[in-house]
């Protein structure tokens, strides 16, 4: 195999089979479980990295399911996203951590992007009358989150207008050969193409539950604000360095 060969073929792992296509990565009828609560303004001021800010100590718990994605195929995942303000003062949402049921999206998601990916067994549900959002690490239950199904819709337009418009942080790290850090950056990214097909409302409880390895109860639930259940298209669109640690 030629050095050529390599530099041009050469885009993700394993190099003679990988675990992902390239990209663009479309999704069709992806459905969000999207629940948002305050909780301790010290726990988030930890775990949200510098230039960002928070403002108001609110995180989005989501649950995810993702039945037709191009590359990545039928999963689902689960995780908290953080309500930041960059330093343009533009407000966005900071992705702390996932859990997801898929190699191939675990992988690319980590390598691209920079996503906080673990393999876990998230699932989302509609079972009678209540939508349900579940996060099991190994046999250990680590979050359930409840809400009535499509009791309240919501204005399509507007969540299809905030969900192209906000930025997405992530911190992606990938290490050197000898352990040290060999990227460190503060990555932005947007959501493309987006149609929403539906989107509502309703009553809802989150629960949360302490987890060595699937910490998401160390950001507590103190009060719910409210939930939402979106299915809609769209492209995720690949990132741009926002800041770089390594050449701070």
């Amino acid at each position: 195999m030629k050095i050529a060969d390599i530099r041009a073929n050469a885009y993700s792992m394993p190099f003679a089979n990988p675990s992902y296509p390239k990209g663009p990565y479309k999704f069709i009828n992806r459905e969000f479980f999207i629940i948002s609560y305050r909780t301790d303004p010290d726990a988030l001021r930890a775990v949200v990295p510098e230039p960002l800010r928070i403002e108001e100590p609110i995180v989005n718990y989501e649950f995810i399911r993702m039945p037709d994605s191009s590359g990545f195929g039928d999963y689902t995942e689960t995780g908290q996203v953080i309500a930041v303000v960059d330093e343009q003062g533009r407000k966005g949402g900071y992705t702390h951590m996932m859990y997801l049921d898929d190699e191939a999206p675990i992988a690319g998601g980590r390598e691209l992007w920079g996503f906080p990916k673990k393999l876990a067994n998230p699932t989302l549900r509609v079972e009678s009358d209540t939508l349900i959002g579940t996060l099991d690490y190994g046999p250990i239950r680590v979050a359930t989150g409840t809400m009535g199904y499509k009791y309240e819709e919501l204005d399509a337009a507007a969540q299809q207008k905030a969900m192209s418009e906000s930025p997405n942080y992530l911190l992606k790290i990938i290490p050197h050969v000898d352990g040290s850090p060999r990227i460190c950056e503060l990555v932005r990214f947007y959501l493309q193409d987006v149609k929403v097909k539906g989107a509502w409302t309703g009553p809802v409880q989150l629960e949360l539950f302490k987890h060595a390895l699937a910490p998401v109860a160390d950001l507590p639930v103190l009060e719910i604000i409210g939930a939402k259940h979106l299915v809609c298209d769209l492209t995720l669109g690949l990132g741009e360095v926002a800041y770089d640690y390594l050449k701070a």
